[in-house]
């Protein structure tokens, strides 16, 4: 028994052609394959680094912020109501009640020393706040121990007013009271914002100074932090306290950060169609090239299916051979500043290095964008080449 003809073989038989018109045009496949490449190797290294800074500034800003705040709507005493409601909520991890005060912060001028000024946001807070907060263990164990009348700087508050562990500076606070603080020591959180605006002392010391025994609330520091609105919606149900979730205090940042993405996902996305335009452009060529070709084997049999899937066969191999370079190439980049973080300027980035995190998610949407582009670009000469009629070419 004779075996069947080509044309009865379909699939089998546009492989066939495909892969010998790949093999012609070698160093225009190269070519094109190495843009797909390149376009995705920037998307996944862009959005990697971006998941890494995002990730890093977030991090850097939780270190000395509480996951959650219960703010009372009037300071209050300390309500044992409340705490035991926190110690029974097994996602609480640490929690601390807190007195929030801002003030103007001096430092007097000294022989070869100026004058240093500077405003702080101050917190009085217990020993229990080296649990909530989430500071380097040396600096942790400063704030646990802190006593009255002495407070804790941020770095960059700290230079600003020229203030080092051992001196004394001046608080003029918001009720135009004023004391004098020993710099017990500073704390880095590697985000410039809170490093230059934050200030701890104790909340007896705060407390002393305001004349009152209340507090501003509590503040906490959860296992999950994502949970946030959720366990603050629960434990102020029924209290006289508001709920501040970390996300709501941030969320201009956190909206500028998914801007931030979605910017550089969309201008380097065009880098891909640019090369997915390259596929189109050889396929194109090769229509035209094989036009005569195409117009015989339409005559002897071939299908529009057949010629159809002949050149998405070949776009297809383009764009997956592109693809698979570029998740290889930009998961290299990725791999390469995860081991050697590229270093930036604390005071102008917040953050002082630019990690890196890859996010199973955004390697399935680029892949499939991507697959998605290839297989529209391969699809219009596909086309092309199947509307193309033997007796008119033939003739």
């Amino acid at each position: 028994m004779s075996a069947p003809p080509p044309a009865s073989r379909p699939a089998a038989f546009s492989w066939l052609l495909a892969r010998a018109h790949l093999g012609r045009r070698r160093t225009q496949n190269l070519l094109t394959v190495l843009g797909i490449a390149v376009g995705v190797m920037v998307l996944i290294a862009a959005l990697s680094l971006t998941n890494g800074f995002s990730r890093a500034l977030i991090d850097a800003t939780l270190r000395a912020s509480p996951h959650l705040s219960l703010n009372s709507y009037t300071a209050r005493p300390p309500s044992p109501d409340l705490e035991r409601l926190i110690r029974a909520d097994g996602r609480v991890e640490a929690f601390t009640p807190f007195l929030a005060d801002k003030g103007l912060l001096t430092r007097p001028a000294a022989p070869g020393r100026d004058a240093g000024v500077d405003f702080a946001t101050l917190f009085g807070v217990t020993p229990a706040a080296a649990q909530v907060l989430q500071l380097p263990p040396a600096e942790s164990v400063r704030l646990s121990a802190l006593g009255p009348g002495q407070v804790m700087l941020g770095a960059a508050l700290a230079r600003s007013v020229g203030a080092f562990t051992g001196d004394t500076v001046r608080l003029l606070n918001s009720q135009q009271r004023r004391t004098e603080l020993k710099v017990a020591g500073v704390f880095t959180t590697g985000n410039y914002l809170i490093d230059s605006a934050y200030a701890f002392t104790s909340l007896s010391t705060l407390q002393s100074l305001q004349q009152t025994g209340n507090v501003t609330g509590y503040q906490l520091r959860l296992r999950d932090p994502e949970q946030a609105r959720e366990v603050g919606f629960a434990l102020t149900g029924s209290q006289p306290y508001a709920a501040l979730p970390w996300q709501d205090i941030y969320g201009t940042l956190l909206e500028q950060l998914a801007l931030q993405k979605r910017v550089i996902a969309f201008v380097v996305f065009l880098i891909v169609i640019v090369a997915a335009f390259g596929i189109a452009n050889v396929l194109t060529l090769a229509v035209f090239e094989k036009t005569q070709e195409i117009a015989i084997l339409r005559a002897i049999g071939a299908t529009q299916g057949v010629i159809v899937r002949t050149f998405v066969t070949e776009g297809m191999v383009l764009g997956l051979t592109g693809l698979a370079l570029g998740n290889l190439l930009g998961l290299g980049i990725a791999a390469y500043f995860t081991v050697r973080p590229f270093q930036l300027p604390g005071d102008l980035y917040f953050i002082t290095a630019l990690p890196v995190q890859v996010r199973w998610q955004d390697l399935l949407w680029v892949n499939a964008v991507g697959l998605v582009t290839t297989l529209l670009a391969a699809l219009i000469p596909a086309r092309r080449a199947a509307g193309i009629e033997p007796a008119r070419v033939l003739r």
